[in-house]
């Protein structure tokens, strides 16, 4: 099975669990991916992603040097963080409601509650890289833009009514 443009997709894993980076770096071959690569720290994420530049990072939420949201407002810092628009899709064992928009504050492209299946992360990559959603700064917000102000903007895609940080 293979998704569009994810071929040719550059993929960055950051988790602290090598059996969850095992995990997603087959389901990512399973999806036709083959360009993977991995940090075991959100740290090292950071330098990572830098030095490579990849075309989505799937990220954990919850590690011990940085949080998932510690992470995310490093990258969508515009002028200090060379690659702010990176899309980034966290896979998580959090499904709490406030963990969920704190993701989607911190500008979170996609989240994703484990487990996790490779259709569903087949569909959130092709989404990030087919369909990317604009970035903007809305406050002290900086990251993708909600999907619910981006449907007001093209009526002719489905609006859920779900809140704009919650997908």
């Amino acid at each position: 099975m293979q998704f569009g443009r994810l071929a040719t997709a550059k993929i960055l894993i950051v988790d602290d669990s090598s059996t969850t980076r095992n995990i997603l770096r087959r389901m990512l071959r399973q999806l036709g991916v083959y360009t993977v690569h991995e940090a075991n720290s959100a740290t090292s994420g950071l330098e990572t992603l830098r030095s490579i530049a990849p075309d989505v990072v799937i990220l954990d939420w919850e590690m011990p040097d940085l949080s998932g949201g510690q992470f995310l407002r490093r990258v969508r810092s515009p002028g200090s963080f060379p690659y702010p628009e990176t899309p980034i899709i966290v896979v998580s064992g959090h499904s709490e409601e406030r963990v969920v928009t704190e993701a989607f504050c911190a500008g979170v492209n996609e989240y994703l509650i484990k487990p996790i299946s490779p259709q569903s992360l087949g569909a959130r990559l092709t989404e990030v890289l087919m369909r990317p959603r604009k970035m903007v700064r809305i406050g002290a917000y900086y990251g993708p833009e909600p999907r619910k102000a981006a449907a007001l903007l093209q009526p002719q895609e489905d609006v859920s009514g779900n809140s704009p940080w919650l997908v």
